[in-house]
């Protein structure tokens, strides 16, 4: 699979519940279906040596607002998917890590998170991250709430504050920006979706809902992302002259 210089592909999963209604089966058939996606995705992914994946797990509207039952089997799902899939990551050298405001998640859910993020925390190959109980509004929110402490504290000069140090107060200061976001299920909106990161991500949709989405269609996303042309608001050099 080659990656035409993609560094980070982030991914926003959508259409699991659509994917299950037309098959007449019920929303909790769809995500775990999604689940086969994601293993083959972040498998391929990290064959290629894609340096960073991110994938829109769960929104933090999703967690808030989708019906109780419905979160509590992503819960479930989550937490088994946790458990069962630390074999792939250790095979394929993934690190995983996880963004979003993870200390309101049920507490076995994290503990399982924090035992993967440990494990495998010395792999150096890819970098999958999950985005769980994401918001990127709530992100760069945040950053900016520990900005302010920290200039109240007298560690920061307000003059000091740019786009560079707020990066730095991000969930994770690490992550580069993003080079090519995906949607599933047709969708064309970033859903709040590392919004600080995505400034000059190139976008790929694809009608095909997530369960479907697979490693023909991330090497179709990525051949379409070589035919962009990147300019990051400036002009190619053959358009200065």
């Amino acid at each position: 699979m080659e990656l035409f210089g993609v560094r980070h592909v982030a991914v926003i999963m959508d259409g699991n519940g659509r994917w299950a209604g037309e098959r007449g089966e019920a929303r909790t058939r769809g995500h775990r279906a999604g689940v086969d996606s994601v293993r083959e995705v972040v498998t391929e992914c990290a064959r290629a040596d894609l340096p960073w994946l991110s994938l829109y797990a769960l929104s933090t509207e999703n967690y808030r607002s989708r019906p109780w039952t419905e979160v509590r089997y992503l819960m479930v799902l989550l937490k088994r998917f946790l458990v069962d899939e630390r074999p792939t990551l250790m095979e394929n050298n993934v690190r995983l890590t996880s963004v979003g405001r993870i200390a309101e998640l049920p507490a076995k859910v994290v503990a399982e998170l924090r035992r993967t993020e440990a494990l495998t925390a010395n792999n150096n190959g890819m970098t999958l991250v999950l985005a769980l109980n994401y918001g990127g509004r709530g992100e760069i929110s945040d950053a900016a709430r520990r900005i302010a402490d920290d200039v109240v504290a007298g560690l920061v000069e307000s003059s000091s504050i740019d786009e560079a140090m707020l990066g730095k107060y991000l969930y994770d200061p690490a992550m580069p920006d993003v080079d090519l976001l995906i949607r599933t299920a047709g969708e064309l909106r970033v859903s709040n979706f590392l919004l600080w990161q995505i400034s000059y991500a190139e976008i790929f949709s694809t009608p095909l809902c997530w369960p479907d989405f697979r490693k023909p269609q991330i090497e179709e996303a990525l051949r379409a992302f070589a035919l962009r042309r990147r300019k990051f608001g400036g002009l190619l050099a053959k358009e200065t002259t």
